[in-house]
């Protein structure tokens, strides 16, 4: 009789274990959605055309960054834009390679430079 109940006690125990795996594979089925979820939603979309000049994202910099050394590189022009976002550049000496389009971003060629704006925060002097 106190093998029955010892009997008893154990398969219990045994289907809590199985309860127990099974709410955390639960727990982190959700968690890989709500992870997929927050991460889908913070990549930007970006649309290129051909013809844009881009500057490529150097991941290898970000490692072993150089003090104020840019992690950007380039300027490229794109000359064929595929689905999926996978985005085929050339450099300026014609090499052609094939890139995810997260890792590019538009270049301006220079349309921001000596241009220069200033705001008086006071008054101007007023002759009188």
């Amino acid at each position: 009789m106190d093998l029955e109940a010892a009997g008893e006690a154990r398969l219990l125990q045994l289907n809590k274990l199985d309860e127990l795996r099974f709410e955390a594979y639960e727990n982190h089925r959700l968690y890989k959605e709500q992870t997929k979820k927050f991460n889908n939603k913070m990549i930007q979309k970006r649309e290129f055309n051909i013809g844009d000049k881009v500057l490529l994202y150097n991941s290898r910099l970000r490692l072993f960054p150089g003090k104020l050394k840019s992690r950007w590189s380039g300027p490229f022009t794109i000359t064929e834009v595929k689905e999926h976002g996978a985005i085929e550049v050339a450099s300026e000496n014609g090499t052609k390679f094939k890139v995810n389009g997260q890792r590019l971003k538009l270049y301006t060629e220079g349309a921001f430079i000596g241009k220069l704006e200033t705001i008086y925060l006071s008054d101007p002097p007023t002759d009188a």
